[in-house]
């Protein structure tokens, strides 16, 4: 384990920030906080990286202090200092090599705009300085805080690709709102709700435990007769038509879509494109389990 906490308590008179979370992340692991505005996920962040103290409870650290990097959803720097000079100084705040110093800026995408200076850039090409600014020093453990948040699907692209290179040589514990992000990168997950970690574990494990067996049936035409047909079946649970010719088949299970939905759609003649079985969305999780 590389970061943990044992009934990590904050308190602001009598609301809870956080209330009793323990968390476990494995080392070279990239973790996800999910949560609602308000959870606690910037609460957790900064205990973990020092910048305020617990109410109550441990933070355990298998690292020392100054292997720990973070970036906050809204960095700020001197707008008279380049993007190069910036990185230039973070490195040798933590003592990196200069050497390191293009290397980080061309990770972020800001080879290109090392020269200008920072008062120019845009608060997308600001989100980029402070994740170069807070790799640059090769930490083992990076928090980052909603580190997409602001950038265009270009920079997210290129900020989600560097995060996912990231694991097995860094631990990374990152905040997002932006849950397909989170599914893209994460291998452990986090849901925080009212300052309770509701859920931690395996994102597999998360998706599987609350997937509800469901088939996607796509038509070339709506067809009413086939919805009609599928919703008089024993082994189907429930039958939607979110667009036209588009059915979610709701079933008791998987085996029993498989024994028998290719059967009732040919004896309805359906005209079908196609059908699979449906994946489970992070997005339907975090709300079944934050509503």
């Amino acid at each position: 384990m590389s970061v943990g906490t044992t009934a990590l308590t904050k308190r602001y008179g009598d609301h809870a920030a956080l209330d009793g979370v323990d968390l476990r992340v494995r080392t070279g692991s990239v973790y996800g906080l999910v949560g609602p505005n308000g959870a606690g996920k910037t609460t957790l962040l900064a205990l973990l990286a020092g910048l305020r103290r617990p109410t109550s409870g441990e933070i355990h650290l298998d690292l020392p202090r100054e292997r720990v990097a973070v970036l906050p959803d809204t960095p700020q720097f001197d707008p008279w200092l380049t993007g190069r000079e910036v990185v230039a100084l973070a490195a040798r705040l933590v003592g990196a090599d200069r050497d390191r110093v293009a290397p980080a800026l061309d990770d972020a995408g800001l080879a290109d705009a090392a020269g200008r200076r920072v008062g120019g850039y845009s608060r997308g090409m600001l989100q980029r300085l402070g994740l170069a600014a807070t790799i640059v020093g090769d930490p083992a453990l990076l928090l980052l805080d909603e580190p997409a948040s602001a950038l265009d699907p270009a920079g997210r692209r290129e900020v989600l690709d560097l995060i996912g290179h990231l694991r097995g040589r860094a631990t990374v514990v990152l905040s997002s709102h932006i849950l397909a992000d989170v599914q893209e990168v994460c291998d452990t997950v986090g849901v925080l709700r009212a300052g309770r970690l509701l859920y931690q574990g395996s994102l597999d494990d998360l998706l599987v435990g609350h997937a509800v067996p469901a088939y996607r049936v796509r038509l070339r035409t709506p067809d009413p007769a086939v919805a009609g047909a599928l919703g008089a079946c024993d082994w189907v649970t429930s039958v939607a038509e979110p667009d036209p010719g588009l059915l979610h088949v709701g079933v008791r299970s998987l085996a029993d879509a498989e024994a028998h939905l290719a059967g009732v759609l040919d004896r309805c003649g359906a005209r079908v494109v196609s059908m699979a079985p449906e994946a489970p969305d992070l997005e339907d999780v975090f709300l079944e389990l934050t509503s």
